[in-house]
């Protein structure tokens, strides 16, 4: 009997328990909330937002605001400095820094021990215990997992306190038995300089049975690149010959799968997203055949939505779960066992069902542009690209977009930089066939296109080899959880990319 066919048994009653998500969401949000404001009761936020009091929904959003990092950076930085009580129990040694900001500042995410064990690695055993289910022939602790991590440093000068990628805070607390099964080794995990990283990774992982990888599709396929400039191999199966599936998260797959179908041939590949952030673990990919993601609701994790229509107002609609609408585009708001109390996370979500509640993430609430009314979102961006690619055979690696507000002809579009791992024959017919899908998927971008009054004909200017690594790698965010802008209502990335183009 193989190791997995023993390990799969601990993950049944697990299986059982995701089944009550069918019916039993309300329930265990209410739990959540209730398991939340009374653990914090006594912490600072706690007594000054009288969570004594709060008996029900309707009193927790009458008792407390709806935060950005702005609004709790004074708090977190107190804790930072080892303060007591503040938004959570105790004292919070770990802090992701996060880059899911659009300037140069870093957010700094509190990690506490209870949202490390009941959000983090609650949602990493979920992964598997649905992958287990849907794959009943897996071998895949029969092997080595490929895990890409960041790095991290010391918390001003609190002891064992540690800030850094969240990918390595969850690498240095993890159960010591992981490390039998995981690679490369620690040290080489935990490295800050992705470029040496990289080439310690292929080499420490070259003669290993690697049956599974987990990471950003960004920063492994650069790992996986290398392991086949090292092998001289073709295919990434030749190496590892019982490599299964590919736990990814961070950025949309959609720029990259074909990259990977091209990379890995084998018929037994299998590829399964997971929404995992800074600020917590929130959705898993149930179902190999649906790119919908299941939310994870018990996990310490109470979500509220603000409907997109209404987020630039100044008291906007705010939904729990059980009073979201399918097809409806919602900014997401979550109180966590992290101290993270009402806060607008930043990223835009749509149910595709409530029974039970299953989701797409659609963008950010800061990256879309609506220079001109046209509401463009990371969603329909991934949509125009894969359909132009689809037509052309091209293959997009990286990309971002911004609005051209008037040039020397007054003519107003949206800028394209792309970065083509295979380049289309004809870039005009590629620029065409992605401005008329992203007018076939958009309305407001369909009416701003009219007869060209308000917006012309987008542009896609190419980007040069390794453009937005490179500008990554100037800002200080190359590897780890970094990712490039999709798309911004602002000049101001774009235009130092084209600067180094």
């Amino acid at each position: 009997m193989s190791l997995t066919q023993i390990v799969r048994n601990a993950f049944v009653s697990r299986q059982k328990d995701i089944e009550k998500y069918d019916n039993g969401a309300e329930e265990l949000q209410i739990q959540t909330l209730r398991y939340l404001t009374e653990t914090a009761k006594d912490t600072e936020y706690g007594r000054k937002h009288a969570f004594c009091a709060v008996k029900s929904y309707e009193d927790f959003a009458e008792s407390i605001p709806v935060n950005t990092y702005e609004e709790l950076k004074e708090d977190i930085d107190r804790m930072r400095h080892g303060e007591r009580d503040v938004l959570w129990k105790g004292c919070v040694k770990w802090y992701a820094k996060s880059s899911g900001t659009t300037n140069d500042k870093s957010k700094f995410i509190p990690v506490s021990h209870d949202g490390l064990q009941h959000i983090h690695y609650a949602g990493g055993k979920d992964v598997v215990a649905l992958y287990l289910r849907n794959n009943p022939k897996s071998r895949l602790f029969d092997g080595r997992s490929l895990i890409l991590g960041g790095s991290h440093s010391p918390n001003y000068d609190v002891a064992d306190s540690l800030v850094g990628d969240l990918s390595a805070i969850l690498i240095e607390n993890i159960n010591p038995l992981a490390n039998l099964v995981r690679v490369p080794k620690k040290a080489t995990a935990l490295l800050s300089d992705f470029e040496i990283k990289r080439d310690r990774i292929a080499r420490e992982t070259l003669n290993k049975n690697v049956t599974n990888i987990s990471g950003v599709p960004s920063w492994m396929l650069s790992v996986l690149t290398r392991v086949m400039e090292l092998t001289g191999k073709k295919h990434l199966e030749e190496v590892w010959p019982n490599l299964e599936v590919f736990f990814h998260g961070g950025v949309a797959f959609t720029p990259y799968r074909k990259q990977y179908e091209q990379l890995i041939t084998s018929p037994n590949m299998h590829y399964m997203e997971t929404y995992n952030a800074s600020e917590g673990f929130f959705g898993i990919q149930d179902d190999p055949t649906d790119k919908s993601m299941l939310l994870m609701i018990d996990y310490g994790v109470f979500y509220e939505f603000i409907p997109m229509d209404e987020f630039e107002k100044e008291n906007p609609t705010i939904v729990p779960l059980w009073a979201v609408e399918t097809g409806k585009n919602y900014a997401m708001v979550i109180s966590t066992s992290c101290g993270l109390w009402r806060y607008i996370i930043g990223d835009t979500v749509s149910f595709t069902s409530t029974n039970p509640y299953k989701f797409v993430i659609t963008g950010r609430t800061k990256h879309f542009i609506n220079a001109f009314g046209e509401e463009l979102i990371v969603d329909n961006a991934e949509k125009g690209l894969a359909y132009a690619c689809e037509q052309t055979g091209a293959e997009v690696l990286e990309y971002t977009a911004a609005p051209v507000f008037m040039d020397d002809n007054a003519k107003c579009r949206h800028q394209w930089l792309i970065e083509f791992s295979k380049e289309p024959a004809d870039l005009n017919k590629f620029a065409t066939l992605l401005d008329n899908k992203l007018q076939e998927i958009n309305s407001d971008y369909e009416a701003k296109r009219y007869k060209n009054i308000t917006l012309q004909h987008l542009e896609i200017v190419k980007a040069r080899t390794n453009l937005f690594n490179d500008w990554l790698k100037s800002k200080g965010k190359l590897g780890g959880q970094h990712k490039v802008p999709r798309l911004s209502n602002s000049r101001k990335n774009i235009d130092k990319m084209l600067k180094m183009n």
